[in-house]
């Protein structure tokens, strides 16, 4: 087992995590409970995952939730470019975290 509050890819996530929450003030009142919510929740899953698997007994296990971690990382970083594409925010605004994420996920690899 891993103590999850003393890994770097938990801590690292944890902080992805209030930017996005954060950058999603901006985003337009009608997607409140569409990609607003979406990215929200694909946010939080990466640190859960890192935690829940932190949790685990075995390796395998702890790996299987890396992955599942790693997988939340890409479907935030596509709905990340498709708010770049819809022009709710800048790419000045989305560049950052998406460079923040690509390490994120190269640590987690």
């Amino acid at each position: 087992m891993h103590n999850y509050k003393e890994l770097e890819i938990w801590k690292e996530g944890v902080d992805l995590a209030k930017i996005i929450y954060q950058m999603t003030i901006e985003f337009p009142k009608d997607e409140i409970y569409g990609l607003t919510s979406q990215i929200k929740r694909c946010a939080i899953s990466i640190p859960s995952n890192i935690a829940e698997g932190s949790g685990r007994y075995t390796t395998k296990d702890f790996n299987y939730f890396l992955a599942i971690a790693t997988g939340s990382s890409y479907e935030l970083e596509t709905q990340l470019i498709l708010v770049r594409e819809f022009e709710f925010l800048s790419t000045e605004k989305i560049s950052p975290v998406l460079k923040k994420m690509d390490i994120l996920q190269k640590k987690i690899y």
